[in-house]
């Protein structure tokens, strides 16, 4: 009776969130604060406030440029030193309120002298000057609070070197800058902190989170992971493949790998491991979906906003460019699982215990019409920002078709607090993301960079491919997708648009490896995150991360060898082969990656299978079809074998 119980028992796919509004909230923050639930109190209704400026500005109008971005910052920084500690896992101190002042002090001077501000831009004063270094200081230590000290030393390293570059080698020298000057350029105007990452930040960004906190507020990701399981759950290999699915659509909600690996990973990591799945297994596959959900397009992790702001092309083209080897990422993923499954005889999750798919289209479909609505009104021709308005307005309203979605006034609430505090973290990165453009611009190092990355590789363009690379994963360690692809977009992709790579290319190139940092040892936060989940070995985990993902890391070089597959450089014709070739070699690379293809494979069949997977995207036709060739004879000889091994067991059997 109960094996009966447990074999009709539906799966619950329930992403509960935990509202943090009042009481919730107040549980949440007791033990960091000493004092009355009253400053509790006011961090909600800070943090609420924040999505209000940004919904009402995103509808009606921003304010002029300087003054959005610094009010922006201010805020965020401000609910940051209320929010994060001077020391991690402490509670509220003294150290803490002198910040609070202080950040209250510059943010007075700041907005009520705004047009006085910019107007000294070339010509600042003394009080700019006190004003701009304690600003420049307390952006700094909001970025080591919530992005950790990474990232604000690499905002320290690169101040100095505004300063001290006559000291640096070769063409990475250059005279240095006066104080005033640098203050002058990272605070009075748009090229410093104010620049490109925070404009994106300020106008689209933050818009973005606050839309995917009330999607999820919704049901937006119970519908997605519902979806997933009921699509993929009883096929073999279905829950791995369930947990690719969900994650991906979750993450393009959240742009946060880490973050989606904690929401998605608490339920498919431990029915994973129920069905027979290993902890490193389980952990691996949910980190490298989670991770990879930030490369699928609409939303990117938002990334993709900066991006089209830095190259000069519409958010909407850009995130058609990227759908195919964002599909290809997937696609590999989802036959390594498959053909893993396959080889250990893994069945899938039976029908009964999964959600009904048809029930499921039938009564949620709706929660993704926000997500149409905002590609409809981007291709019509609105701005993403008014688009994003709109989508928030449109989640709000399609909740209430259902009472089991259905969102009131707390609800609303919650989501404004929760999407303001989810940005926090990215706000604070573009702002030192800010100073590192500014350092780039002030010294030129941008250029003299570029070509000592050139002179380093030779002028190869494999070889500087591979060094930029690795300076992405470095780069990108322990950062936020949006801070690494910044620093990335200014110092690396420039190289590789001075050899000749696409522009997109370019910079679809530094944003997947800054993206993949999150699989890589030491600082693979995401694998680190979901082998916590799982009990696994953290290291073995993201080595295993890496396997199943391996594809990823081959993706960038094919896109810059094979412009095609971002629908660059080519007629339908030639994109259409390059598509069928790159999705043939991504099936031959994840069968010799799981060791079976049609039945095990052995060494030999596993290296062609390899090589047959790498001819397929080599540039031109005879690799492909040297490549096809290769294919094609592995696959007769591998059925005929596989035959001859059933046949032969079944004699034996006999």
């Amino acid at each position: 009776m109960g094996a009966e119980k447990t074999a009709t028992k539906k799966l619950d796919t329930t992403i509960k969130e935990k509202p943090a509004f009042v009481e919730e909230l107040w549980k949440d923050r007791k033990e960091q604060w000493n004092g009355p639930r009253i400053f509790v109190l006011i961090i909600s209704l800070l943090a609420i406030g924040l999505s209000i400026f940004h919904i009402y500005t995103a509808g009606f109008g921003t304010l002029s440029s300087w003054q959005q971005r610094s009010v922006h910052v201010l805020w965020a920084i401000l609910l940051i030193f209320l929010l994060f500690p001077f020391k991690k896992g402490k509670k509220f101190g003294l150290i803490d309120i002198l910040v609070v002042l202080l950040t209250l002090v510059t943010a007075f001077y700041m907005i009520t002298g705004a047009e006085a501000i910019q107007s000294r831009q070339g010509n600042i004063n003394n009080s700019d000057v006190i004003f701009g270094t304690i600003f420049i200081a307390l952006v700094l230590e909001a970025t080591r609070r919530t992005n950790g000290i990474l990232m604000s030393a690499i905002g320290v390293f690169f101040l100095a070197y505004i300063f001290l570059g006559r000291y640096f080698p070769g063409a990475l020298a250059h005279p240095g800058v006066r104080y005033e000057k640098m203050v002058d350029h990272m605070f009075n105007g748009t090229l410093g902190i104010f620049s490109a990452p925070i404009y994106v930040s300020s106008t689209v960004l933050i818009l973005f989170v606050i839309f995917g906190s009330f999607l999820m507020k919704s049901g937006g990701g119970q519908f997605f992971t519902n979806f997933a399981f009921g699509l993929f759950g009883n096929k073999t290999g279905g829950p791995a493949l369930s947990a690719v699915g969900s994650s991906a659509l979750v993450a393009t909600i959240t742009g946060n790998g880490a973050a989606n690996a904690a929401i998605t990973g608490s339920f498919t990591i431990p029915l994973m491991k129920k069905l027979g799945y290993s902890k490193r297994f389980s952990a691996a596959v949910e980190a490298v979906a989670s991770q990879g959900g930030q490369i699928m397009p609409p939303i990117m992790g938002a990334s993709v906003f900066i991006m089209a702001e830095t190259v000069g092309i519409p958010y909407i083209k850009l995130a058609l460019y990227a759908l195919i080897p964002a599909i290809i990422y997937f696609f590999i993923a989802g036959m390594v699982v498959y053909f893993h499954a396959k080889r250990l005889e893994m069945a899938g999750i039976p029908k009964e215990q999964l959600p009904d798919l048809k029930q499921i289209i039938l009564k949620q479909s709706y929660l993704f019409l926000p997500i149409l609505l905002i590609i409809g009104l981007m291709i019509y021709g609105y701005s993403p920002m008014k688009s994003g308005f709109y989508a928030i307005l449109a989640t709000v309203i399609l909740s209430w078709i259902r009472k089991a979605t259905r969102m009131n006034l707390l609800d609303i609430l919650a989501a404004l607090e929760n999407g303001a505090r989810s940005a926090l973290i990215v706000i604070a990165a573009c702002a030192t993301a800010g100073i590192i453009v500014g350092a780039v611009s002030l010294t030129g190092l941008g250029i003299t960079f570029s070509r000592f990355v050139i002179d380093v590789a030779g002028g190869q363009m494999l070889l500087l491919l591979l060094l930029v690379a690795v300076a992405s994963i470095i780069m990108g360690m322990g950062m936020p997708t949006v801070s690494a692809y910044v620093i990335l977009s200014v110092l690396g992709a420039p190289a590789l648009i001075d050899l000749g790579v696409n522009i997109v290319a370019a910079h679809m190139f530094v944003f997947y490896f800054g993206v993949l940092s999150g699989l890589t040892p030491p600082v693979a936060i995401t694998a680190y995150t979901t082998a916590g989940i799982a009990g696994a070995n953290p290291t073995k985990t993201a080595f295993y991360a890496i396997k199943i993902g391996l594809g990823g890391f081959f993706i960038p070089f094919l896109f810059v060898y094979n412009p095609e597959l971002l629908l660059q450089g080519g007629d339908t014709a030639r994109i259409s082969i390059a598509l069928l070739s790159a999705f043939l070699s991504c099936m031959f690379f994840a069968g010799a990656l799981e060791n079976y293809f049609l039945g095990k494979l052995g060494i030999v069949k596993r290296l062609l299978m390899f090589a047959s997977a790498i001819l397929l995207v080599t540039p031109g036709i005879w690799g492909d079809l040297i490549g096809l060739a290769t294919a094609i004879f592995l696959i007769i000889w591998q059925k005929k074998f596989t035959a001859f091994v059933a046949e032969d067991s079944q004699k034996m059997s006999g």
